[in-house]
């Protein structure tokens, strides 16, 4: 029966609501994650960017032979509590260092506690009442005020929150990320090159595409317990090392590197390689000097793209050890080491309040490092990538 042109008209307008609604969902879908994603930045900014200045007070400080044995006494009594432990500790360190302090009385900007650098960025503070007036005062003499943090980029973990900065954990970072790419790399392009360009069709071969993409999808964690059994406890490497967290980030980025190397290999088109062939290249000169060659930038990308991806793993450097306090940074691969991300994670469990606005200012800087390293791999992709 065929129909009216009132009904198909009906019809007509039917779909096309359906098509505005369905846009309309897709678009509220994209300004919630959008939504999203800028109040998780502008928190992070918030809650982050007090971190990048800490409280400074100017007093007098007393370099006595008393002060040597108890720096304490270096300060008057007034101001004891609102000095940070940290720099009393350094008192008769500077004193062996420079004998010409002996003796004198200097008034020097020195770093202040905690709880001080909270009250003077508006936060609750643990100071007394009698405190605060003194704090007061300070501000009132110019004697106190918020300088930029260099010690959080320069200073390791610290027990003391006005002392603790990622040095330590960047240091481990860089160091992890070369044990994973000097393993990671080589290993996922000659796999990916073999699987693509030598290995022959079969069921063992088909077998290993299937687990390899299988690897690609599982719990990170998972790579953290394979790591402690084969890299630790089988092969002996130090337990919270850089080189068993960078093995252990290594297996876990090679699936990664494979699939990605294999996609940028197969890019190549097929008259490049038969090209090869017609003037007498071998199948391992054609890969060499000119399949490799013209895939490299997808290789790269790939690679950056899970150096990244690792960079911002903590499950499986939590299971090695590396949560560990590492108040200095290591300068070697077997040192015991830690992470921006597990340097995070720790600073997040910590009861003081000036903890946490240094987590926050720990994902600030891990984000910024994440974004750099993605807009690096997007970078070389449209900059060398081959159009065919």
């Amino acid at each position: 029966m065929a129909q009216s042109l009132d009904d198909i008209s009906r019809q007509l307008k039917k779909r096309h609501r359906k098509s505005v609604r369905m846009k309309w969902l897709s678009m509220s879908a994209l300004i919630a994650a959008g939504a999203f994603l800028l109040f998780f930045l502008a928190d992070m900014l918030i809650k982050g960017l007090p971190a990048f200045q800490q409280a400074y007070i100017e007093i007098e400080v007393d370099y006595s032979e008393r002060a040597a044995e108890l720096p304490l006494a270096a300060v008057e009594a007034d101001y004891r509590e609102l000095v940070s432990r940290g720099y009393l500790r350094l008192i008769p360190g500077r004193m062996v260092e420079d004998d010409s302090l002996l003796g004198t009385k200097q008034m020097e900007w020195v770093l202040a506690d905690d709880a001080v650098d909270q009250l003077l960025k508006g936060r609750k503070s643990r100071l007394k009442d009698s405190q605060v007036a003194v704090v007061d005062r300070l501000v009132e003499e110019g004697r106190a005020e918020l300088r930029f943090n260099t010690g959080f980029f320069t200073n390791g973990d610290s027990r003391l929150p006005e002392m603790a900065g990622l040095a330590s954990a960047a240091i481990g970072s860089v160091l992890v990320m070369i044990i994973t790419l000097a393993f990671a790399f080589p290993v996922g392009v000659m796999t990916a090159v073999y699987l693509e360009e030598f290995a022959p069709d079969n069921r063992f071969t088909r077998f290993l595409e299937i687990n390899i993409n299988n690897l690609a999808a599982i719990p990170s964690i998972l790579f953290g317990l394979l790591g402690l059994a084969i890299f630790i406890n089988f092969f002996g490497a130090p337990r919270s090392s850089a080189l068993a967290g960078g093995l252990t980030l290594g297996l876990m980025t090679l699936p990664i590197i494979i699939i990605t190397s294999r996609a940028a290999l197969r890019s190549v088109p097929d008259s490049i390689r038969q090209a090869a062939y017609g003037v007498g290249a071998t199948r391992w000169q054609t890969v060499r000097d000119h399949v490799l060659p013209l895939s490299m930038p997808g290789i790269l990308t790939g690679a950056i793209i899970g150096l990244a991806q690792a960079l911002g793993e903590t499950a499986p450097l939590i299971i090695i050890g590396m949560i560990a306090y590492i108040p200095d940074a290591p300068t070697s691969f077997t040192q015991a080491a830690t992470v921006l991300p597990a340097q995070i994670f720790t600073w997040a469990g910590m009861p003081e309040s000036a903890y946490v606005e240094r987590t926050a200012a720990g994902i600030i800087v891990l984000l910024s490092v994440l974004i750099t390293l993605n807009a690096a791999a997007v970078y070389l992709r449209k900059k060398f990538e081959h159009r065919w």
